[in-house]
């Protein structure tokens, strides 16, 4: 076994390899062929079975979903890397992990657009009622009634929370809609012609569809809050493709339910897979299983991407795509 009192960072060795959670079944088959793996989600009892490998570990390979706990970062005594697959790491305390010496990678940039067009699609189904009208087809309801009408999506206003890579795709996807777009992030982003307004209310205010693609984690817990969507108003659209914590999920139900915006249409909810009933039983609210980025060609160009990171960490103690 290497030695264990390495600094961290720095592998002395090929080491071990963590992988935390469930991944896609070729990342972990070529994580299981190309480096000594240990799947910790498959043992028995993960807390006493790990002190075996621990002072192996010099790598962990987790999802956005599960990230890596700061009391199982501490358990390792060698980990230099936290590799996630996802653009998400919010589940991974880095500041913690910075202190003890450990990088942290993710997976940016392969996954844009695949969010972006689901973003739009998103949009247009639930401003169109697309999946209501197909559930209305299929209830056989098409001869008793005629379907509502909907509104158009081309020309309105398209607020952008969070002008990142996937909000600035997905505002270039509404140009071609002839959209006027505004957004809000903490500072303005220089070179874009989009106006920017300094607060989530001023922007929600200012459009017809609000749509959410700032970063998790603390800083935007309940960013899009009860204000926000009072200020979105009833002919206002949410859209959420970053991360359920950012909406205020009771306050959204009650907006849904009181009818004081038009719709949302979320890929992401605060307790996934549970999502409020009073959302699942709306007809004007389009309700998607977090599959934003599910898709062959982005999820395998992620997986490669955690491939990449692992191999330059294990060979130059770098990584390709650190976390800013």
């Amino acid at each position: 076994m290497p030695n264990s009192t390495a600094a961290p960072g720095t592998p002395t060795g090929p080491g071990t390899v963590l992988q935390v959670s469930p991944l896609l079944p070729d990342l972990e088959k070529a994580l299981a062929e190309r480096y000594r793996t240990v799947r910790l989600h498959e043992l028995p009892d993960p807390d006493t079975d790990l002190r075996e490998y621990a002072d192996d570990v010099v790598a962990a390979v987790t999802s956005a979903r599960y990230g890596v706990g700061n009391s199982l970062m501490d358990a390792l005594p060698r980990l230099g890397a936290i590799i996630h697959f996802g653009v998400g790491y919010e589940t991974t305390d880095v500041a913690h992990a910075r202190a003890r010496g450990v990088d942290v990678s993710n997976t940016p940039d392969v996954l844009t657009d695949c969010v972006a067009d689901l973003a739009v699609g998103a949009l247009i189904d639930v401003m169109r009622g697309l999946s209501a009208g197909d559930r209305y087809v299929r209830g056989g309801r098409w001869g008793s009634a005629p379907f509502p009408l909907a509104s158009r999506v081309s020309g309105k206003r398209i607020g952008i929370l969070g002008l990142g890579r996937i909000g600035r795709a997905v505002a270039r996807r509404f140009e071609g809609f002839g959209a006027n777009i505004a957004y809000c992030s903490r500072v303005p982003v220089a070179d874009v012609p989009y106006r920017h307004l300094p607060t989530a209310r001023e922007l929600a205010a200012e459009c017809d569809a609000l749509v959410v693609t700032v970063a998790g984690g603390a800083a935007t817990r309940g960013l899009v809050s009860a204000e926000v969507l009072e200020a979105l108003g009833p002919q206002g659209y949410l859209v959420n493709v970053a991360r359920g914590s950012v909406v205020d999920e009771p306050a959204l139900v009650a907006a849904v339910q009181e009818e004081r915006i038009a719709g949302a249409a979320l890929d992401v909810f605060a307790d996934e897979p549970n999502v409020p009933r009073e959302l699942r039983d709306s007809d004007r609210v389009v309700l998607l299983p977090h599959i934003a980025s599910a898709t062959h060609e982005t999820r395998r160009a992620m997986g490669d991407l955690v491939l990449d990171n692992l191999q330059r960490f294990m060979t130059e103690g770098t990584l390709l795509t650190p976390v800013p």
